[in-house]
């Protein structure tokens, strides 16, 4: 089964106060260090929703139209997805770049819509879901991560541990100085 790895970095990064997919981690960006965790579970790796990813990375536009949130990045995933052969997506999100091997290696392996209950932007999603996802956001003007889950009945897992989210550079800085 191929599986294509899509980090979600179509955020406004508001509360960051300029664009966290690029801040440095490290002495690498943000996506950098997501996409290193992710590509060894994965055979593709996608960037949704963001406007120039890092070299070597393909940018893939939010569907059906931009401004849509998480979901419309994970549609551009989806449709990318199917339309070349992956059988699902794994999804991340840019703003998480500690990501657990165990539970991306869990999620790499599932038949069915899965998501992390504390993070549900992270989670596989099988190709077939790319209508009811497109139907979903026709439909549900409030777009959330956990109401999507919830409409498709995705399967629960939890992290066996605490998945940084770094939404403001308190948070990046906290990140760094626990090393």
């Amino acid at each position: 089964m191929t599986i294509l790895g899509a980090i979600l970095a179509g955020g406004q990064s508001r509360r960051f106060g300029s664009d966290k997919a690029v801040a440095d981690l490290g002495g690498q960006p943000m996506i950098v260090r997501v996409a290193d965790a992710l590509a060894p579970f994965v055979e593709g790796i996608v960037v949704c929703g963001h406007p120039a990813p890092p070299a070597g990375l393909i940018r893939v536009e939010d569907k059906p139209h931009p401004g849509l949130g998480p979901l419309g990045g994970l549609a551009g995933a989806l449709f990318h997805a199917r339309a070349h052969g992956y059988a699902g997506v794994l999804s991340v999100g840019c703003d998480t770049p500690i990501l657990d091997a165990d539970l991306l290696s869990c999620l790499g392996s599932a038949e069915s819509a899965m998501s992390v209950t504390d993070a549900p932007i992270i989670g596989y999603w099988p190709t077939s879901l790319y209508d009811t996802l497109i139907a979903h956001l026709a439909t549900d003007p409030r777009r959330s991560m956990r109401g999507w889950t919830a409409a498709i009945g995705a399967n629960p897992i939890d992290s066996p541990r605490p998945i940084p989210n770094v939404n403001t550079p308190e948070d990046l800085a906290l990140l760094l100085r626990s090393g």
